[in-house]
């Protein structure tokens, strides 16, 4: 699987790309008040005559870090009336976001509130189990489907744009996060029941059956690999006792096993297609309630003796990393250089300081992301 927090940083950023414009217009403005402690005290004073009571600062942005640009507009828009009132006092002041800028701000900043929430989730040190993810691609896709029915041109092309990088990478990845969501059982096929009408429409029967064949593929795959560890345990066991007994019949002596039948007719009857899966037994039972503390490699450590096969499913699903967002910022020593005042830094100049850091460990920064090609790397 590609890196879920990078391919939500391309996706935005194609939107964004829209209105770089007016987001630059702000950013200079923010840039202007927070480069001294004497402007950034200035600032302050003309929000408390204005009565703005939010205790949030204005805060530069990573321009390669989507969220952080959220974040940035995100308090700019709180304080949007105290920037006219300043300009009044500063005489070398001159720039000023227009009130279009502001309207799209407010808008866009209203429609990215389910990417920030999700892009914090995937970018979390502490992983979530990969059953979280599934649910979060398709409120993704499900909101950028709305956006494009709404009346505002603007928001409807730069969701266009979104939703066109969303199918070029997330398209097809629905089978091994549905998977994933199956093995919870607080969602079992229900979820995918849900979501995929919502989706796909008319072909949502067919997505459907799609996850639950590759759900039954996938137990067989795991059943005929258990079998034939078994069988490689039985054999050696039988060769060991052959060799046991050899040393006391004659080497010409052959010994047959009178149910040698026997026992291939029952492992045809076991393999019958007709007959119940621990999958089937599994989605018989009730979807377990919702609730926030449910601790799901708890729940599959203590059912493995009724779902062996399962549990052995669950085990390598459900750790399966979705962001490498984490471990790279472990060996990333741009957080060490790029101060909220250094951020502007061009990358030539960041790429000297890191390279004469007296740092051993981390010394490769994360690179900028490529528009097109997947993940590269993010500057953290």
């Amino acid at each position: 699987m590609r890196c879920a927090a990078h391919i939500l940083n391309l996706i935005v950023k194609d939107g964004l790309e829209m209105i770089s414009g007016g987001i630059e217009r702000i950013r200079d403005n923010v840039v202007y008040w927070t480069a001294s402690a004497a402007r950034i005290e200035n600032f302050e004073e003309a929000a408390r005559q204005l009565r703005i009571s939010s205790s949030k600062k204005l805060c530069l942005d990573c321009k390669t870090r989507w969220n952080s640009t959220f974040l940035m507009l995100q308090t700019a828009a709180i304080y949007k009336d105290v920037f006219p009132r300043v300009k009044v006092r500063e005489k070398h002041y001159t720039s000023l976001p227009s009130d279009d800028d502001w309207v799209v701000c407010n808008a866009i900043c209203e429609k990215l509130k389910l990417f920030y929430q999700v892009t914090e989730m995937f970018s979390g040190t502490r992983y979530p189990t990969s059953n979280e993810f599934f649910a979060k691609v398709c409120d993704i896709k499900v909101s950028l489907a709305q956006w494009m029915k709404i009346s505002n041109c603007l928001i409807r092309v730069i969701a266009e744009k979104m939703m066109a990088k969303y199918q070029k990478y997330w398209e097809d990845c629905n089978v091994i996060l549905g998977i994933a969501a199956v093995l919870d059982p607080r969602y079992k096929m229900k979820l995918i029941e849900y979501y995929f009408p919502i989706i796909y429409g008319d072909e949502s029967f067919m997505k459907i059956e799609a996850i639950r064949q590759n759900c039954y593929s996938l137990l067989h795959d795991y059943q005929y690999r258990s079998s034939l560890g078994e069988n490689r345990v039985d054999s050696q066991c039988m060769a060991s006792h052959s060799e046991h007994v050899s040393g006391s019949h004659d080497k010409n002596e052959v010994e047959t096993d009178p149910l040698a039948d026997f026992d291939k007719f029952v492992v045809s009857n076991s393999m019958d297609v007709t007959s119940k899966t621990e999958l089937d037994f599994y989605f018989e039972e009730n979807v377990l309630p919702r609730v926030p503390t449910f601790d799901i490699l708890g729940w599959w450590k203590t059912h493995g003796v009724k779902y062996p096969t399962l549990q052995k499913m669950a085990k390598d699903i459900l750790v399966v990393p979705v962001s490498s967002v984490a471990s790279e910022s472990a060996f990333s020593t741009c957080a060490r250089i790029i101060s909220p005042h250094r951020c502007k830094l061009h990358a030539n100049t960041l790429e000297a300081l890191m390279s004469t850091s007296s740092t051993s460990e981390g010394m490769s920064c994360n690179t900028l992301f490529d528009e097109e090609d997947d993940v590269d790397c993010v500057t953290e």
